[in-house]
């Protein structure tokens, strides 16, 4: 028995069709022009990113570091939603905090003239400054920092522990505000961390 047009036009979206999508609409290499696509909302998809960067399709890892990469380079973030985009679907997906996580970074230079550029866990690199600001959240109950960095518009990473504990021997004190901070400088911009007096 034949469908109605109306059951035809009824699309569930699903990973191997946004795959297929961005395969086709990438050009180079480097994240899609998402900001410049503004296709229908064709639902949620059943796909989540976990706090340590680990993207989920279906409750199950994404085992290919190739098809994650393809994914992470046509998410965008409108509001407090994550979506990933081609030219012809956008479809909702979960981030448990940040879209990517800073695996690692480099350093050069001293003082206000430090430069710190970070490298993500899906291949991205950032130099923080005054358009990558890196900022540092604190839990209200146990205090314990998190730290980000802006790597795309309105895409973060979660800089991971290791590479924190690394930047906070580069810290240094300044002020901010009228007030000493504890933080980073990189590119000419200083990111306070923690006001000073809290680390006597």
């Amino acid at each position: 028995m034949a469908k109605s047009k109306s059951a035809q036009m009824i699309v569930t979206p699903s990973a191997e069709g946004i795959a297929a999508s961005a395969t086709s609409a990438a050009k180079g290499r480097g994240p899609a022009p998402v900001h410049l696509w503004n296709p229908p909302f064709c639902g949620d998809l059943d796909m989540r990113i976990a706090r340590d960067g680990t993207w989920f399709y279906q409750g199950t890892p994404i085992g290919r570091p190739a098809l994650v990469r393809l994914f992470a380079n046509i998410i965008r973030r409108d509001g407090d939603d994550y979506f990933l985009i081609t030219p012809v679907e956008k479809v909702g997906i979960t981030v448990d905090d940040a879209p990517f996580v800073a695996v690692d970074f480099t350093a050069t230079g001293e003082g206000p003239a430090q430069t710190l550029t970070f490298t993500t866990n899906v291949g991205d690199t950032a130099t923080a400054d005054a358009a990558h600001p890196i900022r540092v959240t604190r839990d209200p109950e146990t205090g314990e920092p998190a730290p980000y960095v802006l790597i795309r518009t309105n895409l973060e990473a979660l800089i991971d522990r290791k590479s924190f504990y690394r930047l906070i021997e580069l810290g240094t004190h300044a002020d901010h505000d009228g007030t000493s901070w504890f933080g980073l400088w990189s590119a000419g911009t200083f990111f306070p961390a923690i006001p000073s007096a809290e680390l006597e």
